[in-house]
């Protein structure tokens, strides 16, 4: 690419997960690039207080999926690209917008998966929010200009999910919620493989009556290596 050379923000649909298959007609180049975008990054912690104790301390349970706010201008006046059109005005570029980020697919029972580029940045993911607000219109109330504002929500294919956080692994930390027939040598069997740790778990949730658990009740369950 040479220097100064403009690039468009573009959105392209697909239909999977992986980013693989397109959506025929998915792609959607701005017609004006953004002047800015926020990307959001959430840890979540959970708020529950652990049992015998008299306050709750926040413990860090995960980090949700990033979220991405745009801006995107729709205009058919001519002052930006030179092609006034005030007959349809953006009527019709709304509408295949829509179809491109909104569109519901009827055999997949959601959305499009929707993967935006621009310069740096590369966000994949689906369609949390979208609001159009219409701002300039021609003398029979045709609108002729838009700001389409929409947040996407970021997605990861289940293999590279699983390979990041493999959450099977008794080497890293779990929080698990107890079901109804729960025990904690269950629980600690199904997570470290060995039923011996109860006692250990029990302990640092500061749980008196590990036998009576609370179905719902969400306990921490500790690195093995803290138990070596």
């Amino acid at each position: 690419m040479s220097q100064g050379e403009l690039k468009k923000l573009v959105i392209k649909a697909y239909k999977d997960e992986k980013f693989k298959d397109e959506v025929a007609d998915g792609e959607f180049t701005t017609l004006v690039n953004p002047e800015k975008y926020m990307v959001a990054y959430k840890p979540e912690y959970t708020e529950e207080q652990g049992q015998g104790t008299s306050g709750w301390q926040p413990k860090f349970a995960k980090i949700a999926p990033q979220e991405i706010d745009l801006d995107l201008l729709f205009d058919s006046s001519g002052v930006i690209d030179g092609e006034a059109d005030y007959d349809d005005g953006i009527i019709d570029k709304i509408e295949a917008f829509k179809r491109i980020v909104f569109e519901y697919d009827g055999d997949k029972h959601k959305p499009n998966y929707l993967m935006v580029k621009w310069g740096a940045l590369l966000f994949k993911g689906t369609l949390v929010d979208l609001s159009i607000e219409y701002r300039l219109f021609a003398s029979d109330g045709t609108p002729i200009r838009a700001n389409a504002k929409l947040k996407l929500k970021g997605t990861i294919d289940d293999d590279l999910r699983v390979a990041r956080e493999n959450n099977q692994s008794p080497d890293l930390t779990h929080y698990r919620k107890v079901k109804s027939g729960d025990t904690l040598p269950l629980m600690c069997h199904h997570i470290y493989g060995d039923s011996k740790y109860y006692l250990e778990v029990a302990r640092v949730n500061r749980i008196m009556q590990f036998r009576k658990l609370r179905a719902g009740q969400e306990i921490f369950f500790p690195p093995l290596q803290k138990f070596a």
